[in-house]
């Protein structure tokens, strides 16, 4: 059966892909884009490792279908950071040591890169709320914790410098 085009932007490049409306999202950018950012965990939309941001909101690439995007903005993992400079989620992670397997960890900071766009100075409370449907195996819950609070303050200084 041939596909439909779908044209959307992806980590702030315009693509059109050619692909079967009901395609998963998540197939696309790993196999046609190379993106590997998100992860194929559960492939039900229950784990996160597969979240992108659509609209600056985390959504679950495994789930979406290609047609749910077409004309929107999808970021990934590898689109947030603004040339060399990463995102403050991104260097908190890595100042905090925010992971041990790393599997869960697009999910985690796609989710913290969503809450602090609608919320900028969200608390732990919020933080663990935001971050609950997200899955980790390998119990690094306190590091990434640590890792999002430090995001907050990263990126409180990156809109100071503004």
């Amino acid at each position: 059966m041939k596909g439909n085009f779908v044209e959307l932007l992806l980590n702030g490049r315009q693509v059109t892909v050619e692909a079967r409306p009901d395609t998963p999202l998540l197939y696309i950018l790993r196999n046609d884009f190379g993106l590997n950012g998100p992860k194929f965990g559960c492939g039900l939309g229950e784990c996160g490792a597969c979240s992108v941001l659509v609209d600056g909101v985390a959504a679950r690439a495994c789930v979406l279908p290609l047609s749910a995007v077409a004309g929107r903005t999808v970021t990934t993992l590898e689109g947030l950071a603004d040339g060399d400079r990463l995102h403050p989620v991104q260097r908190a992670f890595i100042e905090e040591q925010g992971t041990q397997c790393g599997y869960c960890l697009n999910g985690m900071i796609i989710t913290l890169v969503a809450l602090l766009g609608r919320d900028p100075r969200p608390d732990e409370a919020t933080i663990r709320q935001a971050l609950r449907y997200n899955l980790c195996r390998c119990g690094a819950h306190i590091e990434i914790i640590a890792a999002a609070l430090r995001a907050v303050e990263l990126a409180a200084e990156d809109r100071q410098d503004v």
